[in-house]
């Protein structure tokens, strides 16, 4: 899940900077843009950002009703959204390197409401993984965890590793999205997607070895 987050970083850095300033990973961003907007913002995009809410939440709502009939924890169904979210990635990877999406206006949105779709399709995911403090796709409420429950707000700082892990890389992400641009549009999105590829194959590979290792016990047990 922590790379998850850095592969958003880079995601929404791609989509801000490369394609007209549209968060496809972070929707407060998207939210808090479309209110300035409509309050008369100078030049802030209206379209975009709210095809990548409506299709961030698609992506969401579709992952969720998949994973809703799994079992608890990572199951052949997580890795089967995961392993969308990768195809995705590299689909559009393969789209933006081959199509100039700048060269129309429809090219563009069909790119940042596309990564929004993935993008929903991951949140929804690690929603269900119930990883403690990591959703991925914003930091927001990770910061206020790691401040409000700190030692110097009187707490115990519980899960403070995995909270600052969370915050450095979405951060580092955002710098290595960014990075990409000098060199192409298309890279920042490709190395979400190897990114993608790699959390599904390691994390399907661990699960198959848990359930290998169930059935070996419970045989065991049987013969007992």
């Amino acid at each position: 899940m922590l790379v998850l987050t850095f592969s958003t970083g880079v995601i929404d850095a791609v989509g801000y900077l490369g394609l007209d300033r549209v968060f496809t990973g972070n929707m407060t961003g998207n939210v808090v843009l479309l209110g300035m907007a409509f309050a008369g913002g100078a030049d802030l995009p209206i379209l975009r950002p709210a095809l990548a809410l409506v299709f961030f939440m698609l992506g969401a709502a579709l992952a969720g009703r998949v994973l809703r009939k799994g079992p608890e924890g990572w199951s052949g169904r997580t890795s089967s959204t995961l392993l969308t979210v990768t195809l995705g990635l590299a689909a559009l990877t393969v789209y933006v390197a081959l199509v100039d999406v700048h060269a129309e206006e429809i090219l563009g949105s069909i790119t940042t409401s596309a990564l929004a779709l993935v993008m929903g399709i991951q949140a929804a995911t690690a929603k269900r993984l119930k990883v403690a403090e990591i959703t991925t796709v914003v930091v927001t409420s990770t910061i206020t965890g790691l401040a409000s429950d700190s030692r110097l707000a009187g707490g115990k700082s519980p899960f403070w590793a995995r909270r600052f892990l969370a915050i450095a890389l979405i951060m580092a992400g955002a710098v290595v999205g960014a990075l990409a641009l000098h060199l192409a549009l298309w890279v920042g999105i490709a190395v979400s997607a190897l990114l993608s590829g790699v959390v599904t194959l390691l994390g399907h590979v661990r699960h198959r070895r848990d359930l290998g290792e169930q059935a070996a016990s419970v045989e065991e047990t049987a013969l007992r």
